[in-house]
């Protein structure tokens, strides 16, 4: 009986207890979410946002990052506990990065109403790649001409000023914007991640690639050169709707594990949080020459074009203080073919002379001997089949042969070689010299004109062109008759003055 009484008794302190810790809980709960104010920040910092936050070194682990991007893509569910997050894109689908300012307060005043500038990139993440980017997006582009890697959605991106796509960065976009104001910018992704494989056939497991941004502050000269804050995140670019079919994969695979193979692994994020990194390397021009155009001018950038993408003239890549200078000539055409002797800087200048400028940077420690000695298929390989065809015949001084090449010779100077033979003065052999005229256009005005370059007048004083035809008459050379001429052939040119004029006709004997 002692025993029975003593039960309910226990009962009450145990639901007592209860009660006390669920009370507490909720006076909690209210202090929290009471009429207390709450930020973006806050809401940030709450572990749902701080998946990735164990790649941070353990110093950075209570330090506030300046600013917060935000992918508006779902994170995959078959990554495991303790890795960085993968997000799977469609290729040329437009993908929202919300820009945050995560500041607290006081913090940065000098960026207060002012705006930052933000340099997105598409990147490798294996390190292997990264080693040979440069290799592998020029061969990307020579695959893809005329398309970029990355590109923004202008019209869907809100808050951004004076957005920037280089054409000699096909994976690189810049932009500014204002840290106090709500900023969204849309990105596009076109390349896949199996065109970076050995092999692409179907079934090849494509690379994966980093989104990253860098931002930076003005600085007293009104240049963005002072970095503020870079962060990155994982990717993998499919075919369109192939990172939806991925998602579903990954997600009918984690289904049918066991409950305790599912705890090893991160549950599937409807965004993505970029976490701190370093700032890219190749972003050190940013400390030598700034991008031009932003400054604090805010020059106007146009970018309205029929697929989003901006516009931009390509800019030189080797500044060519004076082409006249330091380049080998020669008197003759041939003057501009390159010389092995050409130092490495007069190898750039006739790269961006002759139209080869996106090149410049590739064969920045080239000298003249260095570019002569590639072969054909070294610089097709280099270049592409398109440009490396061209840069191999110019390297080699190589001309297009000419539709027609007549040889011409003065009726004077046969009459006076003819005079020395019959004095004796002259050689036991007649030796004519005779001079070559190439024809391109065919026809009678272009014949009239090399003429004339050859003789060193003008060529209105050449009334007529006629041909000596059978039994000596004179007939008038027309486009027709001169796409009829032998190649090769060779004429002896006299002259007999025009009666209107003091003009004079050629006759070709």
């Amino acid at each position: 009986m002692a025993w029975a009484l003593k039960l309910p008794l226990a009962d009450e302190v145990i639901e007592s207890g209860l009660v006390q810790d669920f009370d507490a809980s909720l006076s909690g709960i209210g202090q929290e979410l009471g009429a207390g104010a709450y930020s973006m920040s806050d809401v940030l910092a709450l572990p749902i946002f701080k998946q990735e936050e164990s790649n941070l070194p353990p110093d950075d682990e209570n330090k506030v990052l300046p600013f917060q991007y935000v992918l508006c893509a779902a994170t995959s569910p078959a990554v495991k506990l303790h890795e960085e997050t993968l997000t799977y894109l469609n290729q040329g689908q437009s993908y929202e990065i919300r820009m945050l300012d995560n500041r607290k307060m006081g913090e940065l005043p000098e960026i207060t109403g002012k705006m930052v500038k933000s340099i997105i990139r598409v990147v490798f993440h294996d390190r292997r790649l990264q080693y040979t980017e440069h290799q592998q997006l020029e061969g990307w582009r020579w695959n893809r001409p005329g398309d970029r890697i990355l590109d923004l959605d202008i019209p869907m991106s809100v808050g951004i000023t004076d957005p920037r796509a280089n054409p000699t960065q096909l994976n690189t976009v810049e932009f500014l914007w204002d840290p106090s104001k709500r900023t969204s910018v849309f990105i596009q992704v076109h390349c896949i991640s199996t065109e970076f494989t050995m092999r692409k056939h179907g079934g090849e497991k494509g690379v994966p690639f980093r989104i990253q941004i860098d931002t930076f502050k003005e600085n007293e000269s009104g240049e963005y050169t002072e970095h503020l804050h870079s962060a990155s995140c994982q990717v993998k670019v499919f075919k369109p709707k192939g990172a939806d079919r991925k998602q579903k994969t990954d997600r009918e695979k984690m289904e049918k594990r066991a409950p305790q193979e599912k705890e090893k692994y991160q549950p599937s994020y409807e965004t993505t949080i970029l976490t701190e990194c370093s700032p890219w390397p190749e972003a050190t021009y940013v400390n030598n020459s700034p991008s031009p155009g932003f400054n604090s001018s805010r020059s106007s950038f146009p970018v309205t074009e029929s697929n989003g993408s901006p516009k931009h003239q390509p800019e030189p890549v080797a500044q060519v203080a004076d082409l006249s200078c330091h380049l080998l000539r020669r008197d003759s055409e041939s003057s501009q073919n390159l010389l092995p002797t050409a130092t490495p800087q007069d190898a750039q200048q006739w790269l961006h002379r002759n139209r080869f400028s996106p090149f410049c940077r590739l064969f920045t420690n080239f000298s003249g001997a260095d570019l002569l000695k590639l072969t054909r298929e070294d610089v097709i390989q280099i270049c592409g089949p398109a440009d490396g065809i061209r840069l191999f015949n110019a390297l080699k001084g190589r001309v297009v042969r000419p539709r027609l090449t007549i040889y011409v010779c003065q009726e004077s100077q046969q009459v006076r070689e003819q005079q020395k033979q019959e004095n004796g003065d002259g050689a036991g052999s007649t030796f004519y010299v005779y001079h070559a005229i190439y024809l391109e256009d065919l026809t009678a005005v272009e014949l009239t004109e090399k003429i004339a370059q050859l003789f060193s007048i003008s060529p209105q004083q050449i009334s007529q062109i006629f041909k000596q035809g059978p039994t000596g008459i004179h007939v008038l050379v027309s486009d027709e008759m001169i796409q009829n001429f032998q190649d090769e052939a060779c004429f002896v040119l006299d002259t007999m003055k025009a009666e209107a004029n003091d003009s004079y006709h050629i006759i070709l004997k």
